[in-house]
């Protein structure tokens, strides 16, 4: 029997399985089309094979870490969520899923990572609580630099900061978006009827972040909120597809402790402790030579030595230099 494919993915909080749209989007696709996942749930990007969360590890391709990418390979592999769409259905997808990514992403990139209200309280916080030290004394910012070139990415403006009048504009596409989704859902359980479909893993993973976090700024999400059908559609597809997390408290504490299957596991704490006071006291003397700090001293070094008549010039300057 083949091994399992091993997804890595950004662990969970909030009652979600997950706190990043892309794994959310991964990991319900998954559990709609039946692929036997082994999943590594970690708050650290660079534990995974790619580099990047989500991925998806194969034997055939390597490593994926885009969604599109690694739901066409559990395609390949008989694992269809959309196995019984029609054509029409099946176009309908393809705009639904074309339409979310244009008005509904650069939305959630801008309200998680760009308002500084809330990334300050509520995203910067989660991943400096959450990613190991000392990797979340840099991490959360790096990610905060990639999610901007990201967006500007996604709207082709190499110059786009953030501001009011780039706000009003995102957010405004993006609640058109919410709403046709609303209309095209209607009463239905899933967008194209009793069964979950791709569509159906894109539009939870992009809109269930927002009905389970809050966010003190959270125009979107007063939106969402006005749409009964589509916050239903997250909370029942947490409640049918990931029980153990949709029955967690939304307003829980955050923990700073890492998942049993991250880097803290009990048997390597020490070790990896040990590590991290390592890693940090090679940055702080990185960090003091490339300021001078070390060179300041051998120059006052130098200075003391040469009033008293002693001290070898060329020797101390060689020094600095290193």
């Amino acid at each position: 029997m083949a091994d399992p494919l091993e997804l890595y993915c950004w662990k969970g909080d909030w009652g979600l399985p997950s706190v990043d749209s892309d794994s959310l989007t991964v990991l319900a696709y998954a559990k709609f089309a039946g692929a036997p996942l082994k999943v590594h749930k970690i708050a650290n990007p660079w534990r995974s094979p790619t580099g990047s969360l989500p991925a998806l590890k194969t034997r055939e391709e390597g490593s994926l870490s885009q969604p599109s990418k690694i739901i066409i390979h559990l395609r390949k592999q008989k694992y269809n969520a959309d196995y019984d769409l029609s054509a029409k259905e099946g176009a309908d997808t393809l705009a639904f899923i074309s339409l979310l990514e244009e008005k509904m992403l650069p939305a959630l990139i801008y309200a998680f990572w760009l308002d500084s209200k809330n990334y300050v309280d509520v995203t910067r916080r989660w991943y400096a609580e959450n990613i190991s030290f000392p990797f979340n004394f840099f991490l959360p910012n790096r990610m905060h630099g990639q999610q901007l070139e990201r967006l500007r990415l996604v709207r082709g403006d190499s110059g786009l900061e953030p501001g009011d009048d780039i706000e009003k504009e995102l957010y405004r596409d993006a609640l058109e978006c919410m709403t046709l989704l609303s209309q095209r859902l209607g009463s239905h359980k899933f967008f194209f009827g009793d069964s979950p479909s791709s569509l159906d893993a894109y539009v939870f993973g992009y809109l269930a972040p927002l009905v389970k976090i809050k966010l003190p700024s959270g125009k979107l999400q007063q939106h969402l909120n006005s749409l009964d059908n589509l916050r239903h559609f997250c909370t029942n597809i947490l409640t049918l597809y990931f029980p153990a997390e949709g029955r967690e408290a939304p307003s829980r504490k955050m923990s700073s402790q890492p998942d049993a299957g991250d880097f803290d596991n009990e048997p390597n704490k020490r070790r990896n402790q040990v590590l991290s006071v390592l890693v940090a006291l090679g940055a702080m003397l990185g960090y003091a030579i490339l300021t001078g700090i070390v060179s300041i001293q051998r120059v006052h070094q130098e200075a003391l030595e040469s009033s008293e008549g002693h001290g070898n010039h060329s020797h101390d300057s060689e020094e600095e230099d290193e």
